[in-house]
């Protein structure tokens, strides 16, 4: 049989919250029915946490009816597995961490928790944030609920397929160079990348420093606005926080269009583009002409640079990061060790996956005496050249645009015995992170039956723009709300 979804709105849901014409018990209640109901087909949880989602829902409902309740108060979302929560199992996908319980909250899942959102589980995602597929995570691959023998994308590729087969609302995600946009393309839903710095850290599990950032991801824009406003703030605690004043995103959607300036890369329509992809994002180009937009070629001529150069320091940061894990304060510790480097050895061994052990080895390489300057400092210094070309291109535009990925998604196996391959997915995602700049992908269109994702990237700290950029558009079309069909399981 079809299982039923709720494909409504945060902020419909919201209403229907404030109205009376629902509870949050009965949309936690429904939300864990449709879990049991066809995820058995996605693997998109790692941790579903009944027992807490449903006491969450029954503070928020007393709190609706004392009229305090925010726009997210009552109404059910997950996180990705690479926040931690406090008491719930936190994993980032990983043998390393499947019993780990962290002792807090990061301050993502805080400010959900402080604005009464009802945590419902955990998403699957490739093992500590690597990888393009969802294959890589412990748990066994996520599936592509528009067609279960392809892959979500990655690595927030549980949040994505979640979100898009209606069993949330709304989910957290985080993007190091594009695991929230190309996720969000695959599956067919809004994902947002803030500018680095914008949303807190701590307590994300890092994967590499100086790339990584939390997102939200949704059905639209709006969404996406309503759940910034949450997760965007200064936090005293994160180094790498950036303090800003607070925006109100979603009283910004109304931006108009007219007179908006788009840059069309020429690196992003060449060799390497599928035509189907090609011609949806021709055809989104023209709506936004439609608008009253003006498009303007540019270039953005070390983007194929972006894949080495990230490659090298996201690898490095990682090294460094995961040398925590070594069997003796937390995670994975192998069965009697016969000495120190044994425990060390075996326990990182049996606790990493093949592509995690793939990218430490590459850090540490790049790392290491003789080859610091010729490979990770060298990646520096390109990456600040891509940074140099997107400041001149936005010297003349005011928003980029451009496919979020060079195809629809892939089937499961394609790739996995090539990495090469599958870094390329990436192409268009990853400069963005180097440059720490904000983007988020949105619905534009379909090929061959699969979703297509436009990717519109933005100034620092433009993301009331970018949301109102993507707004308009789906103003005018209702690619965010297709739903793919989700059998229940027998």
């Amino acid at each position: 049989m079809t299982q039923d979804t709720d494909t409504r709105s945060l902020l419909e849901l919201s209403d229907a919250l404030a109205s009376g014409d629902t509870s949050s018990l009965a949309l936690t209640e429904a939300a864990l029915s449709r879990i049991a109901a066809v995820d058995s087909a996605l693997n998109s949880f790692i941790t579903v946490d009944e027992e807490g989602a449903l006491q969450a829902a029954q503070a928020a409902d007393a709190r609706i009816a004392s009229g305090d309740a925010g726009p997210l108060t009552g109404i059910p979302i997950a996180h990705k597995d690479i926040f931690c929560t406090e008491g719930l199992r936190t994993s980032c996908g990983s043998r390393m961490l499947d019993g780990f319980t962290p002792p807090y909250d990061a301050t993502v899942v805080e400010r959900f928790r402080e604005a009464g959102a009802v945590l419902i589980g955990k998403t699957n995602m490739d093992e500590f944030a690597m990888g393009s597929s969802n294959e890589n995570s412990f748990y066994g691959p996520c599936l592509n609920p528009w067609d279960t023998n392809r892959v979500p994308g990655g690595s927030s590729g549980g949040s994505a397929a979640a979100v898009a087969a209606g069993l949330v609302a709304a989910a957290t995600g985080t993007d190091t160079g594009g695991s929230i946009r190309q996720p969000a393309a695959f599956c067919g839903i809004t994902g947002l990348k803030p500018t680095y710095g914008l949303v807190s850290r701590l307590g994300m599990i890092a994967y590499a420093s100086s790339l990584d950032q939390g997102g939200p991801m949704a059905r639209s824009a709006e969404d996406c606005a309503i759940l910034l406003q949450v997760m965007a703030a200064h936090d005293p605690r994160d180094s790498t926080s950036a303090k800003r004043p607070l925006e109100n995103y979603r009283d910004q959607l109304q931006q108009p269009v007219e007179g908006l300036r788009i840059g069309i890369p020429k690196e992003y329509f060449g060799e390497g583009l599928d035509s189907g992809v090609a011609a949806v994002i021709e055809a989104a180009l023209k709506e936004y002409e439609a608008l009253g937009a003006t498009l303007h070629e540019i270039s953005l001529p070390r983007t194929a640079l972006s894949i080495p150069a990230y490659y090298v320091v996201a690898p490095a940061e990682a090294s460094t990061n995961l040398s925590r894990y070594d069997g003796v304060r937390y995670g994975h510790r192998c069965e009697n060790p016969s000495d120190l480097e044994d425990l060390y050895t075996r326990s990182r061994e049996e606790g990493f996956g093949d592509e995690v052990q793939r990218r430490i080895l590459v850090g540490t390489y790049a790392l290491s005496s003789g080859y610091y300057d010729a490979y990770y400092k060298k990646a520096q210094q390109v990456r600040r050249l891509i940074a140099g070309d997107f400041a001149s291109a936005f010297e003349s535009v005011d928003v980029i645009a451009g496919p979020t990925t060079p195809g629809v998604a892939f089937e499961l196996g394609s790739k996995t015995n090539d990495p090469t391959a599958m870094y390329l997915e990436d192409i268009y995602t990853l400069s963005v992170n180097l440059a720490g700049l904000p983007a988020m992908s949105l619905p534009a269109g379909f090929s061959n039956g699969l979703p297509v994702g436009l990717q519109l990237i933005g100034q620092h700290f433009d993301e009331a723009r970018l949301l109102a950029t993507a707004h308009q558009f789906q103003q005018r079309n209702d690619w965010h709300r297709k739903t793919p069909t989700m059998e229940a399981s027998s």
